[in-house]
């Protein structure tokens, strides 16, 4: 059984669901290595001074910004909504998603003025306050914001509201409740907080540089080619990598070029390479990187 050595950092992430998977996945590449015993939100790591705590999404910025743990995972949207001071570390680029004020599509509301004075539920009503405050100090009234842990997107069906701000996604359980986006309040997605006064900088610091390899390892590829001296300008202005690109000479005159490129545009480069003079164009996926 996982029992907390005191002068662990303590880590907290999602205890379940797509988040969880995500994070856990994340973890892995980045060579954070434990043992999660069935039923128990607690592991310890393999080979850091680090215990892994499994919260609630929702908890964790509370929990890190109090200083019970050092460092976390959850959304921006749960961060601003519970309003602790956390140092943000980086944005994990998952995750992502809007905080939205809806309304019933047969209402036809297009300004969102229109819902001020009226009846919000959500699931964030300290965001949802700060969002509709200006609109009621403008127009003299005050909007009744109720807060419900789920299922907001019915609140309007039932006759319960005039609106919701929820989180939206992909659009799809917005769609099948009749609803529609009026306004954004919040572009959100999944970050690495810590607390300021966390007495594990360093851990904290080589989980950052840990996980920001891993993330540009999965975002980009190497690529290699061979172009003639005469060509060398132009396929470097094409591939110019992080930082430069990395060139040998070859003994017939020729360079060897290697270059980090983006994942999601390496089709394009390689034919760009290929009608520039590049040839023998070969790609490497990464698995993990420090830069």
């Amino acid at each position: 059984m996982a029992t907390h050595n005191p002068d662990h950092c303590l880590f907290a992430i999602p205890k379940k669901g797509r988040l969880f998977e995500k994070v856990n996945a994340m973890l892995k590449g980045a060579g954070v290595e434990y043992h999660r015993e069935p039923r128990l939100d607690i592991a310890i790591c393999k080979d850091l001074d680090m215990t892994m705590v499994f919260l609630p999404a929702a908890d964790i910025s509370k929990y890190v910004g109090e200083g019970n743990v050092d460092i976390g995972v959850t959304g921006i949207d749960i961060v601003e909504e519970n309003g602790l001071e956390v140092e943000r570390i980086m944005d994990l680029g998952f995750g992502k998603c809007r905080l939205c004020v809806q309304a019933p599509v047969a209402s036809k509301i297009t300004d969102v003025k229109s819902l001020a004075g009226k009846r919000i539920v959500t699931s964030f009503p300290l965001l949802t306050k700060k969002f509709f405050d200006p609109y009621d100090k403008e127009l003299g009234v005050t909007t009744s914001i109720q807060f419900v842990s789920g299922s907001v997107e019915a609140a309007c069906g039932l006759g319960l509201a005039d609106g919701i701000v929820d989180l939206v996604e992909t659009g799809t359980t917005m769609k099948a409740a009749g609803l529609e986006i009026v306004a954004t309040v919040l572009e959100t997605e999944s970050v690495l907080i810590t607390n300021p006064n966390s007495k594990h900088k360093d851990i904290v610091n080589l989980l950052k540089h840990r996980i920001e390899g891993y993330i540009t390892s999965q975002k980009s590829v190497m690529v290699s080619y061979n172009v003639s001296k005469v060509d060398l300008e132009a396929v470097t202005k094409i591939t110019p990598g992080k930082r430069s690109p990395t060139i040998t000479q070859l003994t017939d005159g020729g360079h060897s070029v290697s270059s980090l490129v983006s994942k999601k545009n390496i089709v394009k480069v390689m034919d760009d390479l290929h009608a520039a003079g590049a040839s023998d164009i070969l790609v490497f996926e990464l698995s993990n990187s420090r830069m």
